[in-house]
């Protein structure tokens, strides 16, 4: 199947891994994800029922193996003097921001070109999107998962 990409935004809260579990929550709860084991190329007396629970689902080796193709794929944020492992979010730096996109205090009007930062599959991104008047406003989430 490939990787797929994913791209979330949610309202800013000073906790961006509270931000990432309850995003993760929702998007589990509305089944907005791909379901490796209920796909329709499986004969229908061969689909299985979604997991009740986010542990139900990564107790799945097929689900370990290929993902969601979605936010479902990484587990927390990183800190500061953390190293971005599989499964994990990195946030984007007021340093990395500024080298990259000549601003500390990223908009939505940027979100466009958050191409130029760098990003693994497995691994996602985040960052804190401010108002005109450099206010937190939203978190954007994004990223590329799956086989």
């Amino acid at each position: 199947m490939g990787a797929s990409e994913w791209d979330y935004c949610v309202p800013y809260q000073e906790d961006l891994n509270a931000a990432l579990q309850q995003l993760r929550r929702e998007v589990f709860e509305a089944g907005d994800y791909y379901w490796v084991n209920g796909g329709d190329w499986r004969p229908e007396e061969e689909r299985e029922p979604r997991p009740q629970s986010l542990e139900e689902l990564w107790e799945d080796e097929v689900v370990q193996e290929a993902g969601t193709h979605s936010i479902l794929d990484v587990f927390r944020v990183v800190g500061p003097d953390d190293t971005p492992d599989h499964h994990t979010v990195e946030p984007v730096t007021a340093e990395e921001a500024h080298a990259l996109l000549g601003t500390d205090k990223l908009t939505r009007a940027h979100v466009a070109d958050f191409d130029v930062f760098p990003r693994s599959r497995w691994i996602g991104r985040c960052a804190v999107l401010h108002d005109d008047q450099g206010h937190p406003q939203e978190i954007r989430f994004w990223g590329h998962s799956g086989d």
